[in-house]
């Protein structure tokens, strides 16, 4: 077994906490190298509230104001950030991985090694800890989880089972160890054990229905425990007395400061921030541009952090027409106006797409000169492939007009804005295209029969391989694409280097390829945007730009 200890360029100044007494870090395998200095630059002004008192105070509830509703609180199950919001809070992982430097450090797991080949992963387990019904963390556990996201839980956890790609099985020799097996490398999996996806929950969570867990069936070791959760309106979390198990991330060891998180669904930005600055809210998410001076003007701060991962894009279905043509697919590459986006409907917090990961994403390879913005080009593409302007100014070509329909739900609040200014500029290049709402359940639908043309999602995560996640055949593949010689191999290989230099030359040649076959059409860079009140401190973002309440604690009186 390798056990290998890796130093990393230093963190972001302009994110740096309080000193705080270190702990003992792991080794970490030279498979799960991340590029420190890239999820440093994730952080910036503003990626930690906290101005005024320096002390905190227990006690108090906090009420925050979702933009969109949960999928439900199964942190396995889960995707979106609002229900991450509530389902981080619940269940702790594996590791942690640092969110300044990109370290994976302990958290459940005290310390861990690594075979050479990838294949074998020992996680010692942390004396003492319990889960929300009081019974203690074992191996048991560990097995039981990943057995459940790999088997039947998978259908509805296909993010978690992606991470356990290859897994056989794990083995137990005694409660406090556990040794995850894969019957082929896995150079992602340590920083896998590191995402809300992998939460260990209780052995006797893992045999719920996956149904009743997302209702609120799940019992984790979180800092919080679940009250109530209510589909379509909300969640209530406590306070977990006797937490002691934080990550070295986290300002204070202990429990959590705050007694309760209400967390209420409010789509409307304006509702939010206006509820926010008459006192109605502690905290809202997705603060949109015209909501900054009505939170800042009230005393008010608001938080970002980008994300990591996939950017929002627009995947092709492939095997339908128009987007059957590779010339099509070109095209719209050239015809957005992706720096328009940003500023006329986001922020400076977000960023242009220039690739298809997020410029804070390991691996990242900067790709925006095949991204430029180039309207000209894209007619001149459009023509030689037959599309010619009509007497609207829509193409066409054998009778059929060059009509395309993106389905999306409003799951970030700046979506329909985003995506009506993207048919507009590609109106100008003789594309219709038009917006088809869906909800989360209905996307869903559409997913699994392929009825749609452009799927518009983004996927967050600090680790490269979200692109196998997201392109390969075998896996998500939106594109409905068949296998190929090229994306395919490129995602298998990388998953198998140890070396983080060659794992990362084969994700710059996988970015490449995913753009030459116009099988994603980047948009814009996510960046969360919390709105807090003055009275609000502590609450930070992880690695993945996921909200943490741990530290999060509320002045009184």
């Amino acid at each position: 077994m390798v056990r290998t200890r890796h130093h990393r360029p230093a963190p972001n100044p302009k994110a740096q906490r309080p000193a705080r007494p270190a702990r003992t870090a792991p080794a970490l395998a030279a498979a799960a190298l991340a590029a420190a200095a890239l999820l440093a630059a994730c952080a910036g002004p503003g990626t930690a509230s906290g101005t005024g008192p320096t002390e905190p105070a227990s006690g108090g509830t906090l009420r925050f104001a979702l933009g969109a509703a949960p999928q439900g609180v199964d942190p396995q199950q889960v995707g979106t950030n609002v229900s991450i919001y509530v389902a981080r809070q619940l269940a702790d992982s594996l590791t942690d991985q640092d969110p300044e430097t990109g370290e994976i450090e302990p958290w459940l797991a005290e310390s861990w090694d690594v075979s050479a080949d990838l294949t074998r992963f020992t996680f010692r387990l942390r004396d003492g800890v319990t889960f929300s019904d009081g019974s203690p963390l074992t191996a048991d556990d560990v097995r039981a989880s990943l057995d459940a996201v790999a088997g039947d839980l998978g259908a509805t956890a296909p993010l978690a089972a992606s991470y356990l790609a290859g897994y056989e099985k794990t083995e137990v020799p005694d409660e406090r160890t556990a040794t995850v097996v894969f019957d082929e490398p896995n150079a992602q999996f340590l920083q896998a054990t590191s995402t809300v996806s992998l939460a260990i929950l209780s052995a006797e969570t893992a045999r719920t229905d996956p149904a009743e867990r997302l209702q609120g069936g799940i019992v984790g070791s979180g800092p919080f425990v679940l009250e109530s959760y209510t589909q379509d309106q909300g969640a209530v979390v406590t306070r977990r007395e006797g937490y002691d198990w934080a990550p070295a991330s986290a300002e204070h060891e202990g429990a959590a400061y705050l007694d309760r998180i209400e967390f209420s669904v409010v789509p409307e930005s304006g509702v939010r921030s206006g509820g926010l600055a008459s006192d109605q809210f502690d905290a809202v998410g997705d603060v949109l541009p015209q909501d900054v001076p009505q939170v800042e003007g009230s005393g008010g701060e608001v938080l970002t952090r980008a994300n990591p991962g996939v950017p929002f894009v627009l995947q092709p279905n492939v095997t339908r027409p128009p987007l059957d043509d590779p010339d099509v697919r070109h095209a719209l590459l050239l015809a957005i106006d992706r720096q328009e986006l940003v500023d006329t409907v986001l922020s400076d917090a977000f960023e242009p797409a220039t690739s298809v990961l997020a410029s804070t994403t390991p691996g990242y390879a900067d790709l925006s000169d095949r991204l430029a913005f180039d309207p000209a080009e894209a007619g001149a593409v459009l023509d030689a492939a037959g599309w010619l302007p009509g007497p609207d100014g829509i193409r066409g070509k054998d009778g059929e007009p060059l009509a395309i329909e993106v389905t999306y739900t409003p799951v970030f609040t700046g979506s329909t804005a985003v995506l009506e200014l993207a048919a507009q500029q590609l109106r100008a290049v003789g594309v219709e295209l038009t917006l088809r709402q869906l909800t989360a359940a209905e996307q869903s639908t559409a997913q699994d029969s392929g009825d749609y043309d452009l799927y518009y999602y983004n996927v967050t995560r600090a680790d490269a391989d979200i692109l196998r996640t997201q392109f390969a055949t075998a896996q998500r593949n939106l594109s409905l694409r068949e296998p190929d010689d090229v994306v395919d191999p490129l995602l298998d290989d990388q998953l198998g280097e140890a070396d983080p230099a060659a794992r990362d030359a084969l994700v710059a040649d996988a970015q490449e390829e995913i753009l030459d076959q116009g099988l994603a059409v980047p948009l814009f860079e996510l960046a969360q945007s919390i709105g807090v009140g003055g009275h609000v401190h502590g609450v930070a973002f992880d690695a993945s730009s996921r909200l943490l309440f741990h530290d999060a604690w509320i002045e009184q009186g």
